[in-house]
């Protein structure tokens, strides 16, 4: 029978055995390995992200501020990007990316396997972890859903998760998450933020080189920032550029151009450093109400009462008037010297070294000193003064400066590295100005400082401080409204007033006493006498409620000296209060915000003029007429050169340690301060017609420039007078007992 049987079956060759057991050891062991590989994808997959999520994938994005014109004033992100669609990105950009970044985007699957195991090969060979050969799509794969780390377990994953969005989206969709998604430096996500931050232009508008350079920023936005790193920056982009030439993205002649071509950066300024203080105002009443994430991430737009040429006078304005009252006073000295902190010059840069543009006042650094010139640096500017340049200071060129001071300085030109500059001083004396648009009450200008970046306090919402003769119109309001008429006489003749504290014996500011006036020439001249004895025969708490009808919320002590200003409040409460005047009594509430849409176009909010009666018609005009006086004949009249429909009131408080002019015109209020946070004087005769109105008409003549100034409403007619009986002991009704 095993004859039989070997006949039929003849045992096999020993070399078939020996495949047959390769065979079966190799079966074996595939399926080990597909069970090993099936496992660990199962273990690796088990925390996945969901992809679906992609679908409804909203980007942190920017919250953009916009002024009445539509344009951006200011913006809050946590990172600073702006979402764009596919056809945002040009074809340079896209074949550049693709150029340096995937050359087989287009044609693989999610993964290069072939570039993985080349990469894996290398990092293995060099004892290292697995890095490089992603693909587009595992990038983008990593900034959406896992850690930045470098392990097998994170490369898998990204794997996995590329794989499962190439199943699920199109190139184009994957291009576009991913141009909205990569970091490209300095707190700039997506190509159309680093576009506008680099070049302060749209995507579209890249040209070749331009678009070359952000596309090779995504392997290491420091290594090659074209700001800290141009020579990195240069280079990095030069390869995009011969990388998009080797796959016939460009011709020779282009990448010979685009290689010659410099990096030819334009700085995007920062949007909130036009109205820092209007934009700082806005960030808090959008956090209380939206919560912070919703504000830094939500991608508000925020539509505000703010005009931005308008805020570029107003800011022009200020700085101005300082600097002139700092001539006025001569050289203080007290220069901070960074050498004497232990600082060293190289690399030295002050906080506020991004406000470089002509017209801007800024610090410099004294760099070096010699008998004939100082050399500055200015960022990245340099500038040469010389003797004639400090002249007001009245002191010598070595003697004044040292290496190491910080100076302040009025940017007058800017031509390639070198910067004109005119020598100014920063003693610590304050500005602020607001102003409000009559018919609407919008904030079209805030300034609230010298230098938000020194200094955020804001001293036109924040600051209380005495407000001097510009509280007067609400005495004479008070007094016109319960019968006194412009022209009625008043006696300004010394006078004690008896008060709980004992006597009271007020003065006019230049210690003088006209005798018999009217109302009218008292409030356009401030004679303070004659608004004392208003005021205590119409009861200091009649004047108080007056002034809050006009809208004063800070407290107002029932002592006489109010009357003269005596009170603390703020620049915004003072201005918006003025409204009143040209407004024919009506007052509008000042607002900052018209409309809140959310990142979808929602509107959250919409706020519209809120008005408020408190004074009659008449006495609007007639006041509004008192105040024109000012303007034409009394302590303001430096504006009347305007040529233009103006009213007004100038105030200075004791020891003049606070300067005001709040003044309108029919369609405008504004309001300005200036003084010193430690609230000392600003010396002698530094009254609110010497600091403060010049820069009130510097702003008032750039606001109104080309505009039809509008008329006020004339006053009504008033009957022929019956007696002329000085209000001293007229009918005009006191209040009761009350305390001055």
């Amino acid at each position: 029978m095993k004859a039989v049987l070997e006949e039929i079956a003849p045992p096999a060759p020993a070399g078939q055995k020996l495949v047959r057991r390769f065979v079966f050891v190799l079966l074996v062991f595939l399926a080990a390995l597909v069970g090993s590989l099936a496992g660990l994808l199962l273990v690796y997959s088990t925390d996945l992200p969901q992809i679906e999520q992609l679908e409804t994938y909203c980007p942190s994005s920017s919250t953009d501020l916009y002024d009445i014109h539509g344009r951006v004033i200011g913006s809050f992100a946590l990172q600073r990007r702006v979402v764009a669609s596919y056809g945002d990105f040009p074809n340079p950009l896209l074949n550049a990316l693709i150029s340096v970044e995937d050359k087989e985007f287009y044609r693989h699957w999610g993964i290069n396997v072939w570039r993985i195991a080349g990469a894996a090969y290398r990092d293995i060979e060099s004892r290292g972890k697995v890095q490089g050969a992603s693909t587009l799509t595992m990038q983008l794969a990593r900034n959406l859903f896992l850690s930045p780390d470098r392990s097998f377990h994170r490369k898998i994953q990204e794997a996995l998760l590329a794989i499962q969005i190439e199943r699920r989206f199109s190139k184009e969709q994957i291009l576009t998450l991913y141009a909205n998604q990569i970091y490209l430096g300095h707190g700039v996500y997506g190509f159309e933020a680093a576009s506008e931050f680099y070049f302060s232009k749209p995507a579209k508008q890249l040209t070749v080189p331009e678009a070359a350079l952000i596309a090779g920023l995504p392997k290491s936005p420091a290594l090659y920032s074209p700001i800290n790193h141009p020579d990195r920056a240069l280079h990095r982009r030069n390869l995009v550029i011969n990388g998009m030439l080797e796959d016939g993205k460009i011709t020779t002649q282009q990448a010979e151009q685009a290689r010659n071509a410099p990096l030819g950066l334009k700085l995007a300024r920062d949007p909130n450093s036009l109205g820092p203080y209007f934009v700082e105002e806005v960030r808090r009443y959008l956090e209380n109400k939206y919560g912070t994430d919703q504000v830094h991430e939500g991608g508000l737009k925020v539509y505000t009462t703010l005009d931005m040429d308008l805020q570029r006078a107003a800011n022009s304005a200020v700085l101005d008037a300082l600097a002139a009252y700092e001539r006025r006073h001569g050289w203080r000295g007290h220069l901070e010297n960074i050498l004497a902190e232990g600082q060293m010059l190289a690399g030295y840069q002050h906080p506020d070294r991004d406000n470089i543009d002509v017209g801007a006042y800024t610090h410099a650094l004294v760099i070096s000193v010699s008998p004939a010139s100082v050399t500055l640096k200015l960022g990245h500017y340099q500038v040469t003064l010389t003797q004639a340049d400090i002249g007001w200071t009245r002191q010598k060129l070595a003697v004044l400066l040292s290496a190491g001071d910080i100076v302040y300085v009025k940017v007058l030109a800017l031509e390639g590295s070198k910067a004109s500059v005119g020598f100014e001083q920063d003693s610590g004396a304050q500005g602020a100005l607001l102003a409000i648009d009559n018919a609407t009450g919008g904030i079209r200008a805030m300034v609230g400082g010298r230098d938000f970046e020194l200094s955020q306090f804001n001293r036109a919402t924040q600051a209380l401080r005495q407000v001097g003769s510009s509280f007067k119109p609400y005495v004479y309001t008070a007094a016109i409204d319960q019968g006194a008429r412009p022209d009625d006489p008043i006696s300004d003749t010394p006078v004690s007033f008896q008060t709980p504290s004992g006597p009271y014996s007020p003065h006019n500011y230049d210690e003088k006493y006209e005798g018999a006036i009217t109302l009218q020439r008292a409030l356009a001249q401030s004679r303070n006498i004659p608004a004392l004895k208003l005021a205590d025969r119409l009861g200091i708490r009649t004047v108080e409620d007056y002034a809050r009808k006009f809208g004063i919320t800070s407290p107002l002590p029932p002592y006489l000296p109010v009357a003269l200003g005596a009170a603390e409040m703020t620049l915004l409460e003072q201005t918006s209060a003025y409204t009143v005047f040209p407004n024919d009594g009506i007052r509008v509430v000042p607002r900052m915000i018209t409309k809140v849409e959310d990142y979808d176009g929602r509107v959250l909010e919409e706020n519209y003029p809120e008005v408020k009666d408190v004074i009659s018609s008449r006495t609007a005009r007639l006041m509004t007429a008192m105040l024109q006086g000012v303007v034409q004949h009394g302590t303001a009249i430096a504006a009347s050169k305007m040529n233009i429909p103006l009213g007004g009131k100038t105030g200075t408080t004791n020891d003049f340690t606070d300067a005001w002019f709040v003044g309108f015109s029919p369609s405008l209020t504004s309001g300005v301060w200036i003084g010193f946070d430690e609230k000392k004087s600003l010396g002698p005769k530094e009254t609110g017609a010497r600091a403060a109105l010049p820069a009130w008409v510097q702003f008032m003549s750039a606001a109104l420039a080309g505009k039809d100034p509008g008329q006020f409403q004339p006053p009504p007619e008033l009957p022929p007078r019956q007696s002329l009986q000085s209000l001293d002991t007229s009918d005009l009704a006191p209040a009761a007992d009350e305390s001055h």
